[in-house]
């Protein structure tokens, strides 16, 4: 395969793009103006847990529907359609997010769940073009320019929407709340737009045969089919996703949850909020320093680095007590991020067939959706089993304010367990043997 630069670019581009709604939307403003408008009133726990169960029922419908998805899509050379038809679906929820009233927090969750599900599964078709765009001696270079490129883009416009909030009267709103509401917009625009350059700029995955829809989901159902009757050849496959399933769901978990965790142990908003921006612009760098590095080292190695940076960050932020520790951390997480995420994504593409990617990074994306089922309710289920069991029959006050903070810190550190267990599987993990299955795989 010949390297086209503007197809990578216009693959990385869309990074670029749905990063604003990872950064503005999900880390950002979301969990804050979640908190404080749409459940306002709500215990802190309670709001907590129900941002947690939002995410994982998003998590839940994605990783149920994506295989069969990605299937069909490689049947028919579809990924682009699909990509495209999920980004729409992602696009108008968050612009939905503009008109929901205050107090209404069951419809605010749900208009962010199917947002959270069109953007997911327009990731998985995204992830499974990379092949398509650059070769194996690249792949770990490319794949990390995805993130990394996804960092800056999603950090510009995280920075404007952070102005705008703190200074609204400059772009002609009447206060923060309206800025906010405003921001939701900006982030489906910039996520429309510059999808554009994706449609434009990357080709579609070349077929033998075209087939019609009606066609395609026949030979992709019977396609998964297939592949699962043929599951005991994938021991190297499995192992991975087991491995990937475990610690990704610790980073998804940090993602979507460090803002919400932040408020809950008494941090100010906005000091969290130039927390996230550092992680951002440290997060541009660092991604392209791990794709330099998967392709000077060993991507295996790499990815155990990352692992075992994020179990530092576990058990930081329970003993973490003021703003400077948690800017530090900020930055912290910024160099690991990237690489955990676009190295595993690299790596994978080394043990799967490459005729049928969008139907193995359904799976890979299925897995890390299951996980993060379980690392927001994981949170949720600690932090408000600690305070029941913390609190005294009859408290005082500051009992209940000093259970609260503990339970609340004991539901981060809870998540040091799925980096432990990951490790563990991607221990086990051999490269070559994976090649070996990815060959027979690719002949079924």
């Amino acid at each position: 395969m010949q390297t086209n630069r503007k197809a990578i670019w216009g693959w990385a581009l869309y990074d670029w793009a749905n990063s604003a709604f990872a950064t503005t939307v999900v880390a950002g403003f979301f969990p804050i103006y979640f908190k404080q408008y749409w459940s306002h009133g709500t215990n802190v726990n309670l709001s907590s847990a129900q941002l947690g169960l939002g995410n994982s029922l998003a998590s839940l419908i994605v990783a149920l529907m994506v295989p069969i998805l990605g299937a069909i899509a490689d049947q028919g050379a579809m990924k682009k359609h699909f990509l495209f038809f999920f980004a729409f679906i992602g696009i108008m929820m968050t612009t939905l997010f503009y008109f929901i009233p205050k107090g209404q927090w069951a419809l605010a969750i749900f208009a962010y769940a199917l947002a959270s599900v069109g953007w997911s599964s327009a990731n998985s078709f995204y992830d499974a073009i990379l092949p398509d765009v650059t070769t194996e001696e690249k792949i770990d270079f490319v794949s990390s320019l995805g993130y990394s490129v996804g960092y800056l883009g999603g950090g510009l416009l995280f920075l404007i929407n952070v102005i705008m909030t703190l200074k609204p009267s400059l772009f002609g709103l009447a206060d923060a709340g309206q800025a906010v509401r405003c921001s939701f917009i900006s982030v489906a625009l910039w996520w429309g737009v510059f999808s554009l350059f994706t449609l434009k700029w990357v080709p579609k995955p070349q077929v033998a045969d075209r087939l019609n829809l009606k066609i395609s989901i026949s030979k992709g159902i019977g396609q998964l089919m297939t592949t699962l009757r043929k599951i005991k050849q994938m021991r190297t496959i499995i192992l991975f996703l087991i491995a990937y399933w475990c610690y990704i769901d610790g980073v998804h978990t940090i993602i979507r949850m460090a803002v919400d965790y932040g408020l809950s142990i008494g941090f100010a908003a906005n000091d969290l909020i130039v927390a996230l921006l550092l992680t951002q612009f440290i997060g541009f760098p660092s991604a392209l320093i791990f794709g330099r590095l998967g392709q000077k080292w060993d991507v295996r190695k790499a990815i155990f680095v990352t692992i075992a940076g994020y179990m530092l960050v576990t058990v930081w932020g329970f003993f973490m007590t003021t703003k400077t520790e948690f800017f530090l951390m900020a930055l912290f997480i910024g160099l690991v991020q990237g690489g955990i995420q676009a190295l595993s994504r690299s790596y994978y593409t080394r043990l799967i067939p490459l005729d049928k990617t969008a139907e193995f990074f359904g799976f890979y994306n299925m897995l890390g959706k299951f996980a993060a089922i379980f690392g927001p309710a994981l949170m949720a289920i600690v932090g408000l089993g600690a305070k029941y069991f913390l609190i005294p029959d009859t408290p005082t006050i500051d009992q209940i304010a000093t259970a609260s903070n503990l339970a609340t810190r004991l539901s981060i550190v809870s998540i040091l367990l799925l980096f432990i267990v990951g490790g563990i599987f991607l221990f086990f993990v051999d490269e070559k043997q994976g090649k070996k299955e990815a060959a027979y795989l690719a002949t079924l």
